[in-house]
């Protein structure tokens, strides 16, 4: 028998590698319990998809059981993408270290009713069916062929999770009532109101926020607003129904800058540098100015940075070698000015970490706030238009 074709070494070995990264929980021990009753590989399907650095190409567990294991455990941060259109990757089975912390963060009990919005391949529905008893989770998913797969997956495992198809985005709870907890797995700039309410007053919501990590809002108790803290970095398959994200990568800046000369050009006194690995400043920067692209490189003068939003807005932030750097900025804003204004704020603010940011969101607005709910915010402004 290969490694390929023995789940159970590979299990074996997935739990150890969690042991190492000190990935389990500790205030959550029924998360290991779950992840060996319902195991990942149960709700895999045989085709999973691998990037050669040009495109996903598939790795189908029939042909290449080896490949297919490799895929789907690479890694306790890796997710394995379950299925791509357009060439871009639209489902995977989340890194195992995130579906842990997102599930700690969610503080299930037994007996909770549990709103599972996008169900994918069905596993996180499994582990949280697994914790809060039969007929307590119902999950959505807007992919008719997906939910079909998950009905299945969940039937197979023995466990009793609803699974409807349908976009969760603009509607509420299927049924109506309300429920303990509500568990996203794909990332939304703003939260739907219709999913706070459908949680009860008190009740948690864990969600990803758009490029950024996932969020824990508890509901207050009057059920007119929902807060609560940054829980862990990761990124996540975005809603199918909301906007198109905007491109990364040199062609999208080459695109928006175009062939015009710079409107504007003059020196910054700053090291580029933290652009290239302080992920406190990048979290900082994406919230204050969340639609800027940001691109870096090296050469022999330091690091230079390119920035675009996406439309008409471009930065070409240029070391000189000397501790000084030329902006060039073309387009109706300056957004190189934007994201140099936001680097100040952070460090006066006494560069906060990640983890000390949160949102509030309430029926008529949502912002995201650093030390508390009473300190600096920033607006967050819900995307538009969707897309069909």
């Amino acid at each position: 028998m290969t490694s390929g074709e023995d789940p159970a070494g590979r299990r074996a070995g997935l739990d150890a590698a969690m042991e190492r990264e000190r990935a389990w929980p500790a205030g959550s021990p029924w998360v290991r319990e779950a992840f060996a009753a319902v195991p990942r590989d149960a709700f895999a399907p045989g085709r999973l998809w691998r990037w050669d650095g040009r495109a996903y190409l598939p790795v189908d567990r029939a042909a290449d059981p080896e490949g297919w294991a490799g895929e789907l455990f690479t890694g306790v941060h890796d997710a394995a993408v379950t299925q791509v259109r357009g060439g871009l990757p639209s489902s995977s089975l989340s890194a195992p270290a995130v579906v842990t912390d997102m599930l700690d963060s969610l503080r299930l009990e037994p007996g909770h009713r549990v709103w599972d919005i996008g169900t994918g391949q069905g596993w996180t529905a499994a582990l949280a069916a697994s914790r809060t008893g039969p007929g307590r989770v119902v999950s959505t998913e807007v992919d008719a062929g997906l939910a079909d797969f998950a009905r299945g997956r969940l039937a197979a495992a023995g466990l009793d999770v609803q699974v409807v198809t349908g976009d969760a985005s603009g509607g509420g709870l299927p049924g109506g009532g309300q429920v303990d907890r509500l568990h996203a797995t794909y990332a939304v700039e703003a939260v739907p109101w219709a999913w706070v309410e459908a949680v009860r007053p008190g009740g948690r919501l864990v969600y990803p926020w758009g490029r950024l990590g996932h969020v824990a809002l508890t509901v207050a108790d009057d059920g007119k607003s929902a807060t609560g803290w940054v829980q862990g970095l990761a990124q996540f398959m975005a809603d199918r129904h909301g906007p198109a994200p905007t491109p990364t990568g040199r062609a999208a800046y080459t695109a928006v800058r175009g062939t015009a000369d710079p409107d504007t050009e003059r020196l910054l006194t700053r090291d580029l540098a933290p652009l290239e690995s302080d992920w406190d400043l990048l979290f900082a920067l994406r919230v204050a100015v969340p639609d800027a692209v940001l691109l870096t490189g090296r050469d022999e003068d330091g690091v230079n940075a390119w920035l675009h939003d996406g439309d008409r807005s471009w930065a070409a932030l240029t070391a000189r070698g000397d501790g000084t750097v030329t902006v060039y900025q073309g387009g109706p804003r300056r957004i190189g000015d934007d994201i140099a204004t936001a680097w100040d704020e952070w460090e006066g603010l006494g560069r906060p970490d990640r983890y000390d940011y949160g949102i509030t969101v309430t029926p008529d607005a949502q912002w995201a706030w650093q030390a508390g709910p009473d300190g600096p915010r920033w607006p967050i402004t819900q995307p538009t238009p969707a897309r069909s």
